[in-house]
């Protein structure tokens, strides 16, 4: 596909249309605007991830969120998209070009819970909401005694649960509720040492057609060279580990100019008893970061990974 000219004005924005999808994509509009000169309008699409209401696991979570986007982008609707990092297929099309990833938010996970209530304080049986594979995996290796129940839906949704009653707490990203200012609900913060968080959490994506070059020379002002060092370890032990977004699968690199230090970890979805899992770090060059992710995968399958993600060795 050639690329098509760009209006010397207005760059429309595709986003997605919940409001953590609004309040990202305002924040990346300002600071590009900040950056060019050029004002940025937002343009509202649905996803298929947003208007299903079954379970990741069962849509396939990969791209559910940013197929639609992708396709305005390619059909000249839009002239760039920001998306979730984390949502994004770790096969990156030809056509579309990364054009930026800004300085990561914080990537821990946080807890809502009713009375203020820190996740060790929870009384045993409570009951506790999340819609990842990967919180609920590692929830169950850090205690067994409280049920962890499957939940989707927006951030208003998910702590709606909490607030009726419905559950006595819900984890979600800091990111998310940061962005929407409302992380002070939280009541209790996770160590990424004690629940490692996602391939590319906290991080956003700037994507745009391959072709435009003008554009993608643009967009370069708002990428943070180790935010995109440590993204990049993360997502190449996710496609090594052949595991899309929806895995039990944590990855988490720290960049600085000369290391990268990177974890990874498989934890056994059950529901009950305790979760075997696997957990590995490796440290290298940032400019290595690709094959150190390859490389944590390939050892973190030669000790069983693909078994406790449910795949045959």
């Amino acid at each position: 596909m050639t690329g098509q000219p760009l209006r010397v004005g207005t760059l429309r924005l595709g986003t997605r249309r919940s409001k953590l999808a609004l309040a990202q994509s305002g924040l990346v509009a300002h600071a590009v605007t900040e950056a060019t000169g050029r004002q940025v309008e937002l343009v509202e699409i649905t996803t298929y991830g947003d208007v299903s209401k079954e379970a990741l696991t069962q849509i396939g979570g990969t791209g559910v969120f940013v197929n639609a986007l992708r396709d305005a982008l390619l059909d000249g609707r839009v002239d760039f998209a920001v998306h979730s990092l984390k949502d994004l297929p770790t096969a990156e099309p030809a056509d579309l070009a990364l054009a930026a990833v800004p300085e990561r938010e914080d990537v821990r996970d946080v807890l809502v819970a009713r009375d203020q209530l820190k996740f060790a304080d929870l009384p045993a049986g409570a009951r506790v909401g999340t819609g990842s594979p990967r919180r609920a995996a590692q929830l169950r290796l850090l205690r067994q005694d409280v049920e962890i129940l499957a939940v989707r839906g927006n951030v208003d949704t998910r702590v709606g649960y909490v607030t009726k009653g419905e559950l006595d707490a819900v984890v979600l990203a800091y990111a998310g509720l940061n962005r929407l200012g409302r992380i002070g609900e939280a009541t209790d913060y996770f160590d990424p040492a004690a629940l490692l968080p996602a391939p590319g959490q906290g991080a956003l994506a700037v994507e745009c057609r391959a072709a435009d070059g003008e554009l993608i020379g643009q967009l370069a002002a708002l990428d943070h060279r180790p935010t995109r060092a440590a993204v990049k370890a993360e997502r190449a032990l996710l496609a090594s580990l052949e595991a899309g977004c929806s895995a039990p699968v944590g990855g988490y690199a720290v960049a600085s100019a000369h290391e990268l230090q990177l974890t990874g970890t498989v934890t056994e979805v059950v529901t009950s008893g305790v979760p075997r899992s696997i957990r590995m770090s490796a440290t290298g060059s940032p400019q290595e970061a690709e094959r150190l992710g390859r490389e944590l995968a390939a050892r973190m399958l030669a000790e069983g990974a693909a078994g406790l993600m449910g795949k045959q060795p």
